[in-house]
């Protein structure tokens, strides 16, 4: 019966020393090598600014959107201002916040597109965020002035994930 046993255990210590001093096996199959990647998360590229203007936004008879270069935006009803960021060597989504502090409270606050959108209790500071295409690495966002909003220095800053990339400051001015 000793004999059995002993066998039985050098037997299966030989067994456990083969399985670890084995390699791996290299594991290839037609699914892994096939697999469509994930996109990489905007978190893990790296993120470079390449330009960045702020402006107000005029719109050509052909729909192309340019930025008249501008810290003095006037309070005109219908007047348009923003800013555009283009990302060196950046394609894909971007997921962008902007943070927009005023001077003091407007009448009322808005968007057009439904964004996840939410402000300061005292209604000085919004937030605004959006996962944009950006086929070219180009992002970009503006707001229309309104009635009711107020005149004085504003600061607009652009976050990715949660880095500073850009900030604009600039001044609502009245109209004479």
């Amino acid at each position: 019966m000793r004999t059995w046993a002993t066998i039985a255990v050098l037997a299966s210590s030989w067994l456990i020393f083969g399985v670890i001093c084995s390699e791996p096996i290299a594991a290839t199959s037609g699914v892994a090598q096939n697999a469509t990647p994930f996109p990489t998360p905007t978190s893990l590229k790296k993120i470079t600014v390449s330009n960045a203007e702020f402006g107000l936004k005029r719109v050509d008879t052909k729909g192309n959107v340019t930025i008249f270069q501008t810290t003095r935006v006037p309070l005109q009803q219908g007047n348009a201002y923003g800013w555009r960021i283009k990302l060196k060597d950046y394609q894909g989504e971007v997921k962008w916040r902007e943070v927009l502090r005023l001077p003091k409270a407007p009448e009322t606050w808005g968007t057009d597109r439904g964004e996840d959108f939410s402000m300061s209790p005292d209604g000085m500071t919004s937030v605004t965020r959006r996962t944009q295409s950006a086929p070219e690495g180009v992002i970009e966002n503006f707001w229309t002035i309104t009635p009711g909003d107020p005149v004085g220095k504003h600061r607009i800053e652009v976050y990715i994930d949660d880095r500073l990339i850009s900030t604009f400051e600039f001044e609502i001015i009245p109209v004479k």
